[in-house]
């Protein structure tokens, strides 16, 4: 390696390091409610599958928060911003015991702590978008990309293996309690890289109604930015809905304890953790990313279908292998996905353009969990959810896979 190479190979390690940092303790914040969604309703008198109204809550903030993101992103730099969604999702969290103390006013309350997690979940893909698009190396800009998505299910997973038991050695109150301190601690670490990695900021950029919704008017102008966002919404949707309602359907349908339970889904998260770095790969040196794009989506549809059939009769083994499957092609795809996306964005513009795209990703997010928990409320089965939801990626997958060809 060269001298000149040495410290653009030092800056993207660094890069990549803080951004997927900042993305576990996000997606841990993100998910915590959905893990313990069993503990907390038997707390506190509420129905499980609320947790989809939750959710789409959390959603529903990241999807204001990302559309505007690109302006705060340009003008702060993406590691102070980051910074500040970091606290954002951490008193969030801190909010829940106290919201949950409020008693009959809790159902009304809770509309609170999702709306705060949100606004800082939404800009954290933007931002690290920003950074990574000006870091990564070029010929490995899927996998990088897709290695800084393995914090989100790292974060679930993480949520999966070890919020339970906390939540069962000490109380559910205390794991939230944990995961705010550690989000105050991760954006106070943060800001050693922020002198490097926020070189790019504009700290005379102006806000404008007009400049927040240019990038939005430019990802519909470009067919191939609104292919990639259209998939991205169906896909997330499949996606949320398995790791928000996976642990609550095992508990409920199946009699799992909460700690096996929350074992699959971290096995589920594992697989996406394992399959966003494969796939990362694959995009770069094997297969064209939109034609892996489309088979991953098949292949979820699939999974989706087995995972609906579980039962008494299937080796619990058979169960898990599925969920890590499952896992692998519905929360797989995201990197390839951001990787298209910063491609495809004006030079020094993958942040909001990614922002404007991920407003699309989100609208799927919103939709799906609350729709899921219809789904499951009319029907009396989470099982014609998984159905329903594997269909969407069933019929996504397939469309694209024939436009690729």
């Amino acid at each position: 390696m060269s001298g000149a190479e040495a410290p653009a190979a030092r800056t993207a390690a660094v890069a990549l390091v803080v951004t997927l940092a900042i993305q576990v303790f996000t997606s841990l914040a993100a998910t915590a409610t959905s893990v313990l969604a069993p503990e907390i309703a038997r707390d506190v008198g509420v129905a499980p599958r609320l947790v989809g109204v939750f959710v789409g809550l959390v959603y529903a903030g990241s999807m204001a928060a990302s559309l505007v993101s690109g302006w705060f992103i340009e003008r702060f730099g993406a590691i102070r911003v980051s910074q500040v969604c970091v606290l954002l999702c951490a008193a969030g969290t801190a909010a829940m015991p106290a919201i949950a103390s409020a008693g009959t006013a809790f159902v009304t309350l809770l509309a609170i702590a999702p709306l705060v997690i949100g606004l800082g979940y939404g800009p954290i893909t933007p931002a690290s978008s920003q950074i990574l698009a000006r870091t990564a190396p070029p010929g490995r800009m899927a996998l990088t990309f897709s290695i800084k998505q393995t914090g989100v299910p790292a974060g679930a997973a993480l949520a999966g293996a070890v919020l339970p038991g906390v939540a069962l050695a000490l109380d559910w109150r205390a794991a939230f309690v944990a995961i705010a301190v550690t989000g105050a601690v991760i954006a106070v670490l943060a800001q050693r890289a922020r002198a490097t990695l926020d070189a790019d900021r504009q700290p005379a950029r102006t806000l404008s109604l007009a400049g927040i919704f240019a990038p939005l008017k430019l990802v519909f102008a470009t067919p191939a930015l609104i292919e990639l966002s259209l998939v991205a919404f169906f896909y997330a949707a499949t996606q949320v809905c398995l790791m928000s309602f996976l642990v609550v359907y095992l508990t409920e349908t199946l009699g799992f304890s909460l700690v096996a339970a929350g074992l699959a889904l971290t096995v589920a998260n594992l697989g996406g953790i394992v399959g966003r770095i494969a796939w990362g790969g694959v995009a770069d040196h094997f297969i064209e990313p939109r034609g892996l794009l489309g088979a991953l989506g098949i292949v979820a549809a699939a999974c989706a279908y087995a995972t609906a059939s579980f039962s008494a009769e299937w080796p619990t083994v058979a169960q898990v292998a599925i969920c890590g499957l499952f896992g692998a092609t519905a929360i797989g795809w995201n990197g390839v996905q951001l990787a298209e996306v910063a491609r495809h964005s004006p030079r020094g513009q993958a942040g909001a353009v990614t922002g404007a795209s991920s407003f699309v990703t989100f609208a799927g997010v919103v939709i799906g969990p609350p729709a899921f928990a219809l789904i499951a409320t009319v029907s009396g089965s989470y099982r014609v959810g998984f159905v329903a939801f594997g269909t969407a990626s069933l019929l996504c997958g397939t469309a694209i896979l024939l436009r690729a060809r």
